[in-house]
């Protein structure tokens, strides 16, 4: 089967307004508003002590911030602006090839070897001309026809081939992560192996954001996402599924209005060490994943007006 790369026109837009870095001035109003943490969990004290050790790590930390924690040992969720939209950057292409592999199933078929160059290339090094031509092949009827059968109601694909301005939540992507992890019949037990094979095998220097302190005792799979625009700064995703250590959980933490690529990293990785330190204690001076001091990512393409 031949395969046409869709275009990917314009370059990430202008840098970040000065306006964003400064404080603002009404920052006390502002934080009356702000919505907060909220946990539940079947384990006593978990909940609570999830909710006050996120807010911690948020605090002072400016940009907006979704997360989404699910725990299947303890029963335990944590939600922070969950049904808030945000462009996808790359964490939708986890959603590429679910879509890829949900609709092999479908035809009951397997991947073709190019398909698996392409889905392999797509997760492990975020490579965005495999994505493009997998996007193009499947198109937005199958896309849709995915996003429908995950029950992922509230994400809107990107048009014109702009798959990383598709509009995912903190809610749909936790959606997609419990059918990765979980028996279910949308994925084959197959092809949701697969897909947390190549989320295990992103290269280091991808493998920042979820996974930090998380226990050595716990197998790491991950996909980020970051995207540059003219609005609301710097888009930095990260989605990860943990198990091991008798615990079988996932995060994910969407976030944007980052003044840099870094400053969002951060964050992410101060609700993430303070989520793996409740739900998974080591004891003092147990190994804890440090992810690359130098993370990167692929960059997204976007409209030339940003």
């Amino acid at each position: 089967m031949t395969y046409r790369i869709s275009g990917r026109t314009g370059a990430v837009a202008a840098v970040l307004g000065a306006a964003l870095l400064v404080p603002a001035v009404t920052a006390a109003p502002a934080s009356a508003t702000t919505p907060a943490v909220s946990c539940t969990s079947a384990k006593t004290g978990l909940a609570d002590k999830l909710k006050k050790d996120i807010t911690a790590a948020l605090a002072n930390r400016k940009g907006t911030v979704a997360v989404g924690l699910y725990d299947r040992s303890t029963k335990t969720t944590c939600t922070l602006r969950a049904t808030s939209a945000y462009d996808s950057a790359s964490t939708v292409k986890v959603t590429v090839l679910a879509t890829l592999l949900w609709d092999a199933k479908k035809h009951d078929r397997y991947l073709t070897s190019t398909e698996q160059t392409l889905a392999k290339a797509m997760i492990t090094q975020s490579d965005n001309t495999a994505t493009s031509k997998l996007w193009k092949q499947l198109g937005m009827t199958k896309i849709k026809g995915f996003l429908t059968a995950a029950g992922m109601t509230k994400t809107v694909p990107g048009t014109d081939g702009y798959w990383g301005l598709t509009q995912e939540n903190v809610t749909d992507e936790q959606k997609l992560l419990k059918l990765v992890t979980a028996k279910n019949s949308v994925l084959s037990d197959n092809s949701r192996a697969y897909i947390l094979k190549l989320m295990g095998q992103v290269v280091s220097d991808q493998r920042w954001g979820t996974p930090a302190g998380a226990p050595s005792s716990v197998a790491v799979h991950v996909k980020n996402g970051w995207l540059q625009r003219s609005t609301h700064g710097w888009r930095v995703h990260s989605l990860g599924t943990f198990n091991g250590a008798g615990h079988d959980y996932m995060i994910s933490v969407l976030t944007q209005d980052n003044s840099t690529m870094s400053y969002g990293v951060t964050t992410i990785q101060n609700v993430a060490k303070a989520i793996h330190k409740d739900l998974v204690p080591t004891t003092s001076g147990a190994l804890r994943y440090t992810p690359t001091s130098r993370p990167s990512e692929a960059t997204v393409a976007v409209p030339p007006q940003g």
